[in-house]
């Protein structure tokens, strides 16, 4: 599915920047790290690779249901605007945000679509 490698890519990019320059996001947890952040990128993406090879294997329910989660954890990187606004971030940190929730509202709306055609 392109629409998953382009999400897994998308977090990817806003998690190494997110590492990378961790000091730099406003207004993050004090006991969030760098290999931490990898940690998650990591843990979210075997969700999502779990969701995906269990919907190819007729485990319909609980792949859409990973993949679900998975979606759900990329719409999060919108929660950095809940601690300060788009302003406070640099033109980088607001590129990497975004991207990652969009590539993860393109993948629901495509696990959506296909749910509904292959019910």
């Amino acid at each position: 599915m392109p629409c998953l490698l382009g999400c897994i890519a998308a977090m990817l990019f806003h998690h190494v920047h997110n590492a990378e320059f961790l000091d730099a996001y406003p207004k993050l947890p004090a006991w969030l790290s760098r290999a931490g952040v990898y940690a998650a990128w990591l843990a979210a993406t075997a969700i999502g690779l779990t969701g995906y090879c269990l919907l190819g294997r007729g485990h319909r329910r609980v792949g859409l249901g990973l993949l679900f989660v998975y979606c759900c954890y990329g719409l999060n990187a919108l929660a950095h605007y809940a601690l300060a606004p788009i302003s406070e971030h640099t033109t980088m940190m607001n590129v990497s945000i975004w991207l990652e929730a969009l590539a993860a509202a393109a993948l629901l709306i495509v696990i959506l679509i296909w749910s509904v055609f292959h019910a």
